[in-house]
């Protein structure tokens, strides 16, 4: 009582301060309490209820009422009231009393147990004072308010209260209303409409009161309300105490005092008392004291100067909160009860000082141990904080594949996978392919708009052998590549340094059990650092190192498959926090100062429940298990640097017990521990699941890893299971688990906890898509860690989904799918489609949470986007024809070369970027909501109207998923999205009193999404679904449409216009007009009335668009500010003969007729064009029709109709060729009005509609006509793209060609033409509903797979290249394309090439024996033309010529071939004709006096017959025979030729020649054998020339030998794909590794071809082996690598039949070529120059860095008599440019280049018709003149100078012309080649292009013919004349 005694002391002698009516001794209020979940947990442990006590770092916890808690609270209550306690605080649970915030359904167990506790206080004689509401809302109070308007807060809360009066009033005459105004108040603030909280509060208060006090009001009983008080007075509102004074039995105060500050209380006080206060009671109802630095002394004083200054106010004390206010007093356990908990453990002589401290994890479990199911599984409606961080993760090995690719180096993972560990033999080989498909990854990020990207870096790909020394640059460009696309997309990338894959040269080291690894992770993390660290700012070091420790080391599970749970595994640990923490110190001291990030460690573990709650063994047992789990890695970090002592002394407790020791725990010294503590950041936690620990029945000393830890592991049979065995959903596990990380590692550190890694997997069979459990799972978690942060304060700061897309999962393999987006493993493109959990986790990132209401909220409209142009000009009619005879004389004449040069550069920033869709072709919903029926819908639904019966009723469900559309936009970049309404879904009967409101909250929330994404929306008004009841009336022939259409597009205006800015008010009218009322094909299927309907329905369409836009011009525009147009669909065409007048005016035509019928009306007068008018006028008068066809406006009408567009909106898709024809009259037809016959180039790519042919330069010149015949408007493409047919296209490379070709031809118009493009917008965003055609034809950039309800969406490899196009706002030069200017090494050789049989002729001449090539060409049928080479160039009798063009040119060398007839006519040494070699010496002779070497080629393909005839070179006698002509040649040349090349091209000899048969000598056969045979016997010959010169005679002649390669670069086709990239490598090692790997290698095949081979075999392999011997022979026989380059090809796997036995078989390789490449000659060479810099590259790398010799190089024409050769100039410039690049840039050692060849000659199967040479030769001129092309005077000048010398640093000598030619300099730009614009002339004193020059040419040499003829004739009169006169004269 001694508390009782001092309380009078203070408060007995100033009596006034107490009031009438109170009695001190029976009625001063002594208020204790509440209750706390640790406090009473306590004391059940002290009445033997636990085992053991829970600890608390806080201990404040409100109890929630318990019936198994009571037995221990009587003892309590009786102690309190000894201590001189009156009162107990009992707050009441609201959501406990009535959880539906019903009274009617009251939770009666609830009641009870308070009822229960109630009279355990007034048994101890405490008086309870209980508050009705304090915190926490029904979960179902939301719900009720929302459901009913009628239904208030004041209402529920009221009828709450009611029922509390009623069901404790018989126990409490003390009561509060509310216990917390500010929190309240803040709760209420978040809901709607609840706008003024103080006042909702009042109402319900005073409501209550007036109640209580009517009804149910005691003797005794007082209601009261609590206010807050602090320094600066009332919290509260003071409004709110007047307006309840009347309502208030006494004054409730929380009060914190300032003991700094007793003014400011004495001050509120005289306020209290001004606001009519006096005669109340006041009760301290919580007394909390701050800025009191002598509390402990002197609280009596304190307390006193508080009821001091009450009295002096003349105000009532009734009572006061006796906690925690006298330490030396008995009430001093109060405080130990209801604060902190007394640190010391007492004597067991009274109950309350003895209670013990608790554990974190006791108090974690005994706080939610009784919590009902329904309060713990309750859903939390609320945000996350504002810097939440939400993210989704992937690990290195799980996704990335390529595990050989770019120099990594192999991983234990790789091992394992190998060894055949994982599930049905599975591996990581390629698992996701993410090495190759960084950009598929960061789309798929982009639309799911995380804030961060948590992956790992490979250790292995970065140090391939895990030491820096094997640093491999590859790997690293990877890194840097994502990390920076990361960034560019605005997502925060998080690295993991080390997440499971040890590079295995560091396993066989010993791995994690090997302490030297700590310095090697120091070493590859500070590399990691200071290479990524300025963009990374969030590192984890190790990911799940118990999963390290315990399944690699101790299980056996994971690699490196060590089985040691009780030493191996303890040590891996130990030394792995020996490296984290020196990585951690790395940072810290060398990177944080700069780069500012943070360092932790991710940690897995579950959440551990005991198995039985009532059980202390188990309660002890689940803590150990945490401890084991977590605490081991977890304690050293963040609390001591030590191991958890639970840890510790179960090990050692263990080892004590059994006979032996069983476990081996390592110890940190003083100077570890120093290092390791702290060594986080932030805390990041895995989690998964939860268990049921028991302890065990029988203790064991097993070593394994439970029985170390002595507990057992279970699960309850209700938790649901997912496809993982031990992953089980028990969502409320990781609310415990981060309250006990943050009260056992962070809560005093405040180091943030950041939730790593949470998902569930499914299985690999089902609907892999459509993941809804996986989508329960993601809510119910993220909703637990939403309320470990609002109701348990724990710093949680970030939330990482596992895993981005489905991956490589260890042991499952891919069978459990972890993944937001499904991959297709059975797929080689390992396509990514989003999964439901995909767009729901992305919803929850919008909403940063689950927030309680989701309204629309208001977007401002992206203005800047969309610019406001200036009003159209009127312009006068078109000519006839129009000025579309501009653009044809501009562009019809170009050469394919200037047509299909490639341009580079970019758009202007504002440029439009966009994709597009239509309703009827997405929406589906067809009759959802009150939607009306549609033409189309009716339409699709008569069988037979649409390809296989397809309707659009389902379509791509867009109408129910936006989210999933919104998200794949976001992902695209498009800042534009083009989309249309349907009518009949906004005005179902398609009039204004039909309004739809699903339809316009359906677009609402459409335009609203994009709005929010930054994407400008483009609207449609009508895409052609006309509403069915409107077409009942008659359609678009009714002229009431103008009005009905006006009316639609008013509402739309009003509804969605104050943010949509770009509106369309029809897409391709001609659609509506031509299809659907004159052939009837499309509906509404007219096709009655040909030949007029079309025109009127036009008419009125015009009429009505010009409504329409006036409409928005005089209501809307000033305000809505936006533009207007129509979309008009516009092919381009050519006139089949340019100089035809009726050709080109039958184009035009076209044109007007297609384009001109709505444009010239809209954009020029008002009226048709004339060419129309006229044509269907005199039809229409030959018809002997009274008027014409074609509808008349009157000038009213075209002056309304005149310039009602603000933009030209352009679709384009193909283009045509138009040829004049005279059409018949009847019937009467739009199409025969044009009077034209539409014809297509079949060599233009096809797509999946025959009429619709991508033809790229088309839009270019249709771009120009507009900007000619328009005056230039603002043009936006509305629409461009190309259909396939395919089911599945996800690697769509034709579509990819089709964009990059019409992108840069727009950006060809824009930047070259003027033309005013202003935006671009794709078609289509995903594949449709294609009309006519159904679903066949796929036009989209994303795939629908339309035999999936779900509709799921699939990026296509177009959307990625569309996407990269978008982010670069064009198509900028790339780096490794710019020119470089620079010399070639000192004494470069410069060569040119012919070959034998191609130049020389002479075919029987002299003695020469017949070549295979002789036979060949006399045989018919073999060569074009049936041309051979018996002449050919006839070099053999005009040396003479040839070296004078040699000179010409000044090459220093010159590389031919000798013929092996002319030397050896039969092949072998029988016979030697002389004169043969005779010749061969003059011209070597000649070529050294011309200072020009030469280079021998000893065979180049003109085998003798007769050897041919004994088997050739499938005949291994062949070998000794070359040898033995070889050496004759040696012998008479050597001393002279230090060049010598062996073979030309073995693959052309082998395959084209012994495989295909289309090259001499013709055998196709033994496609599969004979080619193998004869390039084995190819290559032994080599060998064996090669050491016959190398030993005998280069010791004396000194010379080099080697052969000639062919070889063309491979790309793959996709270069995200695993399959195409080992493709295009098979590609070149079957075409140059063939022949180079065993030379340049190793003397054998490459394992490849080997392997392949091999696998295609029937028994032995088709491909000859080398003997050991052979190989040494083989090996080594080379000087330099002699290279024959000239293309390059996109390559592809193809798997043939088992039936087809050859080399493209065995090769497995489909090749194509990219459209954007130019073309040449020869169908097979495309002009690819960055290929002969990577092969050069390639060859150095493959075949350890030769002196490289290029020994041909070129490009043909079929141009006979083209002297002005600029695409072979293009040619030579690009690809020697390559060449300078690989030298300077790569480092290549190339020693020469050689062009093919020095004149045209005979080329081999296709005779004279391919042109190489860069003098031409004239084949039908007896002398076979050599006459130079304009190349050869560039090659020239590039000789002269060396290479390309800066023209800023000139000029230079070296580029003047020396034989009076033209010299052409090289241009600034590699983008372009040498064209007409690039190269100019002087002709008679005037700078002109070459093509200018050459036609003023030709005009000047005409009119020298036309004044020879003049002179001539007039001379021939003269003469005549005289004549005459001279007769008459006589």
């Amino acid at each position: 009582m001694a508390l009782v005694y001092k309380v009078c002391l203070v408060f007995l002698f100033p009596l006034p301060c107490f009031g009438v009516g109170w009695d001190l001794a029976q009625k001063f209020i002594l208020v204790a309490g509440p209750l706390s979940d640790d406090l009473v947990s306590n004391l059940n442990f002290q009445s033997g209820l636990l085992r053991e006590p829970l600890n608390s770092a806080t201990g404040q916890s409100n109890y929630l009422c318990n019936g198994p808690s009571f037995p221990s609270l009587p003892p309590y209550f009786a102690e309190l009231r000894a201590s001189g306690v009156t009162h107990f605080k009992v707050f009441l649970p609201w959501t406990r009393i009535l959880p539906e915030a019903n009274a009617r359904n009251p939770n009666r167990t609830n009641v009870e147990c308070y009822k229960q506790l109630l009279r355990t206080l007034k048994a101890a004689d405490i008086e309870p004072v209980l508050i009705l509401h304090q915190k926490r809302l029904p979960k179902s109070l939301e719900t009720r308010l929302a459901l009913s308007k009628s239904v208030t807060f004041t209402d529920l809360f009221v009828e709450y209260a009611e029922f509390s009066f009623a069901s404790f009033g018989d126990l409490v005459d003390t009561w509060l209303t509310f216990g917390s105004l500010p929190e309240d108040v803040e709760r209420l603030s978040r809901g709607d409409p609840l706008a003024l909280p103080w006042q909702v509060l009042a109402s319900a208060h005073e409501k209550a009161y007036e109640i209580y006090h009517e009804k149910y009001a005691a003797e005794d009983g007082k209601v009261s309300i609590s206010l807050d008080v602090s320094d600066a007075g009332l919290v509260s509102a003071r409004s709110l105490l007047t307006s309840i004074l009347d309502s208030l039995d006494f004054l409730s105060l929380n009060l914190q005092y300032n003991c700094e500050s007793e003014a400011a209380f004495q001050k509120f006080l005289h306020e209290l008392q001004h606001m009519g206060t006096n005669n109340m009671g006041i009760l301290l109802f919580s007394l909390k004291f701050h800025e009191c630095s002598s509390l402990q002394e002197n609280r009596f004083a304190t307390v006193a100067s508080i009821f001091s200054a009450i009295s002096e106010v003349q105000a009532w004390a009734i009572g006061y909160d006796v906690n925690c206010v006298m330490n030396s007093s008995s009430v001093q356990a109060i405080c130990l009860y209801t604060g902190n908990l007394a640190s010391q453990p007492k004597a067991k002589e009274t109950l309350i000082p003895t209670i013990a401290p608790l554990s974190s994890y006791q108090a974690v479990w005994e706080r939610f141990a009784s919590q009902p199911e329904l309060e713990r599984d309750s859903f939390l409606l609320d945000l996350f904080p504002n810097s939440f961080l939400w993210g989704t993760s992937t690990g290195s090995f799980n996704v990335e594949g390529a595990w050989r690719e770019g120099g990594k180096g192999e991983s234990i993972w790789d091992q394992y996978g190998h060894q055949g560990h994982a599930h049905m033999n599975q591996t990581a080989d390629v698992a996701c392919d993410s090495y190759h498909k960084l950009d598929y990854d960061v789309y798929l990020l982009r639309g799911l708009r995380p804030n961060i990207y948590k992956f790992s870096i490979s250790w292995p790909r970065v140090f391939a052998n895990g030491s820096k020394s094997s640093l491999n640059p590859q790997g690293v460009d990877y890194y840097n590549k994502l990390i920076d696309s990361l960034l560019d997309s605005n997502i925060e990338p998080a690295v993991t340094l080390f997440h499971w894959d040890l590079p295995r040269a560091l396993q066989d080291l010993g791995g994690w059990q090997n302490e030297s690894i700590v310095a090697a992770f120091a070493e590859y993390a500070e590399f990691c650092f200071a290479t990524f660290g300025d963009r990374v700012k969030f590192w984890i070091t190790f990911h799940e190192p118990w999963v390290i420790s315990y399944a690699g080391y101790g299980t056996g599970q994971h690699p490196p498959g060590i089985t040691d749970a009780a030493v191996a595994s303890y040590q891996v640990a130990h030394v792995i926090l020996k490296a984290h923490s020196q990585a951690w110190h790395v940072y810290d001291t060398q990177y944080r100062p700069e780069q500012h990030g943070k360092v932790g460690i991710v940690l897995n573990s579950d959440w551990a429940e005991p198995k039985t709650p009532s059980s202390a063994e188990d309660v002890r047992a689940a803590e150990r298990y945490l401890h084991f789990m977590l605490g081991w890695f977890a304690h050293p970090i963040f609390v001591n640097g030590d191991y958890p002592e639970v840890l510790k002394s179960q090990i050692q407790e263990k080892n004590q017990q059994c006979s032996t020791p069983v476990a081996k725990l390592p110890g940190f010294t003083d100077e570890e521990k120093q290092q390791v503590k702290g060594t986080a950041d932030f805390f990041g936690l895995s989690h998964y699941t939860s268990r049921l620990i028991s302890a065990p029945v029988n203790h064991s000393c097993a070593p394994t890893y439970e029985d170390i830890g002595d507990f057992s592991q279970h699960v309850d049979p209700s938790w649901p299971q997912t496809a993982a065995p031990w992953l089980y959903a028990v969502p409320w596990g990781l609310r415990r688990l981060l309250l006990f990380v943050s009260k056992e590692y962070t809560g005093t550190t405040r180091v943030p906890i950041y939730i790593a890694d949470n998902g569930a997997p499914t299985d690999d069979g089902g609907d892999l898509v459509n993941d809804t459990v996986r989508v329960d799972y993601y809510r119910l978690y993220i909703n637990e860690a939403l309320k470990a942060i609002k109701q348990d304060e724990v710093d949680v700061q970030a939330y990482i989904a596992r895993s981005l897309i489905d991956g490589f999962e260890g042991p499952a393999g891919y069978s459990q799918r972890f993944g937001l987006h499904q991959v297709n493993f059975e797929d080689a493109n390992r396509q990514r489609t989003p999964k439901e959990s995909a767009y729901f986790f992305s919803t929850i990132i919008e909403n940063n949470g689950f927030p309680s209401t989701v309204s629309r909220k208001f977007i401002q409209p992206l203005r800047k986007d969309v610019s406001i142009p200036p009003r159209l000009p009127s312009l006068p009619a078109s000519e006839v024809p129009s000025k579309a005879k501009v653009v044809w004389e501009k562009f019809s004449k170009q050469t394919d070369l200037e047509r299909d040069t490639y341009f580079y550069g970019t758009f202007p920033e504002d440029f439009l970027w966009g994709v597009s869709s239509s309703a009827y072709q997405t929406e589906g919903g067809w009759d959802a909501d009150g939607k009306g029926p549609s033409i189309w819908d009716n339409f699709t639904h008569i069988p037979g109207n649409v390809k296989n019966n397809d309707t659009g009723d389902i379509a791509c469900d867009s109408y129910n998923k936006v989210d999933e559309d919104l998200y794949l936009l976001r992902a695209l970049r498009v800042n534009t999205y083009r989309f249309s309404l349907a009518w009949p879904r906004i005005f179902p009967n398609g009039r204004n009193h039909s309004i739809n409101n699903y339809g316009v909250d359906y677009y609402n929330r459409l335009i609203d999404g994009l709005l929010a994404r930054n994407i400008t929306p483009m609207v449609t008004l009508h895409h052609w679904d006309l509403p069915q009841a409107l077409q009942d009336i008659g359609g678009w022939e009714n002229p009431v449409m103008v009005e009905l259409f006006d009316n639609f597009a008013d509402f739309c205006f009003q509804a969605f216009g104050d943010r949509v800015k770009f509106w369309i008010t029809f897409n391709e009218p001609i659609a509506i007009s031509v299809p659907g009322y004159d052939t009837g094909l499309f509906p509404p299927n007219v096709k009655d009335n040909p030949g007029n309907a079309s025109y009127s329905v036009t008419h009125a369409i015009l009429k009505a668009h010009a409504r329409v836009y006036h409409t928005y011009d005089q209501k809307y525009r000033e305000s809505q500010k936006g533009v207007i147009s129509l979309s008009l669909n516009m092919d381009w065409v050519e006139p089949k003969t340019l100089n035809d007048p009726r050709d080109v005016e039958a184009a035009d035509r076209y044109l007007q007729f297609m384009g001109g019928w709505f444009a010239h009306p809209i954009f020029k007068n008002g009226d048709y064009p004339d060419a129309m008018k006229w044509k269907v006028g005199n039809r229409s008068e030959l018809q002997k029709l009274p008027s014409s066809r074609l509808p008349g406006f009157t000038q009213e009408e075209k002056d309304y109709i005149r310039g009602t567009a603000d933009v030209f909106c352009l679709n384009y898709y193909t283009a045509g060729i138009i040829k004049h024809s005279t059409t018949r009259l009847k019937p009467y037809s739009y199409e025969y009005d044009q009077e034209r016959v539409l014809e297509i180039d079949p060599s233009w790519p096809s797509s999946a509609l025959e009429n619709m042919r991508a033809v790229p330069w088309g839009l270019r010149r249709l771009l120009n006509w507009i900007k000619e015949e328009y005056s230039n408007p603002p043009i936006y493409i509305t629409e461009n793209g190309v259909g396939l047919k395919a089911k599945s296209d996800v690697d769509d490379t034709s579509r990819i060609f089709y964009y990059k070709t019409h992108i840069d031809e727009v950006l060809k118009a824009y930047k070259l033409d003027g033309v005013n493009v202003r935006g671009y917008v794709a078609w289509s965003f995903m594949d449709y509903f294609e009309w006519l055609n159904g679903y066949e034809p796929r036009f989209g950039l994303h795939q629908v797979d339309f035999e999936n309800p779900n509709r799921p969406r699939t990026p296509k490899r177009s959307a990625i290249y569309y996407s990269g196009i978008i982010r670069q706002n064009g198509i900028p030069l790339p780096k490794e394309e710019e020119f470089l200017y620079g010399e070639f090494p000192e004494n470069f050789y410069w060569s040119v090439a012919s070959a034998a049989y191609q130049i020389e002729g002479a075919w029987r001449a002299d003695g020469k024996g017949l070549s295979i090539w002789d036979q060949f060409a006399h045989t018919p049928l073999k060569i074009s033309n049936d041309e051979n080479g018996d002449v050919a160039c006839d070099s053999y009798h005009k040396m003479e010529a040839d070296l004078a063009i040699l000179k010409d040119l000044q090459v220093t060398h010159y590389r031919f071939s000798i013929s092996w007839t002319r030397i050896l006519p039969d092949g072998t040494t029988k016979y030697i004709n002389e004169a043969g070699l005779k010749y061969y010496e003059r011209l070597v002779d000649a070529l050294l006096a011309a200072n020009i070497q030469p280079q021998v080629t000893i065979y180049h393909w003109d085998l003798p017959q007769a050897l041919q005839d004994v088997g050739g070179w499938e005949n291994e006698t062949i070998i000794q025979k070359f040898k033995d002509y070889a050496e004759i040649l040696f012998q008479r040349f050597g001393e002279k030729v230090k060049f010598w090349i062996t073979l030309n091209e073995p693959y052309a000899i082998a395959n084209i020649g012994y495989g295909y048969g289309v090259s001499a000598p013709g055998i196709s056969a033994r496609p599969g054998r004979a080619p193998y045979i004869v390039g084995h016997n190819l290559i032994k010959a080599h060998a064996e020339v090669w050491h016959l010169y190398n030993e005998t005679y280069r010791p004396k002649q000194g010379g080099l030998i080697s052969l000639s390669i062919s070889a063309e670069w491979a790309e793959p086709k996709n270069p995200a794909k695993q399959e195409d990239l080992d493709a295009a490598r098979r590609y070149v090692q079957f075409f140059a590794g063939w022949f180079a790997h065993p030379i340049f290698r190793n003397g054998d095949y490459s394992e490849v071809m080997k392997r392949r081979i091999q696998e295609r075999s029937v028994g032995q392999s088709r491909l000859p082996e080398f003997t050991e011997s052979e190989k040494q022979r083989i090996k080594g026989t080379f000087d330099f690598f002699g290279l024959n380059h000239y293309t390059t090809v996109l390559a592809s796997n193809l798997n043939y039949s088992s039936l087809f036995t050859s080399y493209d078989a065995d090769r497995g390789v489909a090749s194509i070529t990219d459209r954007s490449w130019l073309g040449s000659g020869s169908f097979w060479l495309k002009v690819t120059p960055f290929g002969f810099r990577r092969l050069l590259k390639w060859i150095k790398e493959e075949y350890n860095d030769p002196p490289i010799y290029v020994t041909e190089n070129g490009i043909s024409e079929r141009i006979d008599g083209g002297f002005n050769d600029t695409w072979r100039i293009h040619y030579l410039r690009s690809y020697i440019n390559e060449a300078l690049k690989g030298i300077v840039l790569d480092g290549v050692d190339l020693r020469g280049y050689t062009v093919w060849s020095l004149m045209d000659n005979f080329e081999w199967a296709v005779g004279f018709a391919e042109r190489f040479g860069l003098y031409y030769t004239n084949f039908t001129d007896p002398n076979l003149s050599r006459i130079p092309k304009e190349s050869s005077k560039y090659y020239s000048s590039i000789i002269r100078c060396n290479g390309f010398p800066d023209p800023a640093t000139g000029p230079h000598l070296c580029l003047e012309s020396q034989s009076g030619g033209t010299t052409m300099a090289p241009t600034s730009s590699s983008a372009r080649p040498i064209d007409n614009s690039a190269m100019k002339v002087q002709f008679l004193g005037l700078d002109l292009t070459l093509s200018n020059a050459e036609v003023g040419l030709y005009v000047l040499f005409s009119l020298f013919l036309m004044s020879v003829l003049g002179i001539a004739l007039f001379s021939y009169l003269y003469r005549k004349r005289t004549k005459k006169a001279s007769q008459n004269s006589f």
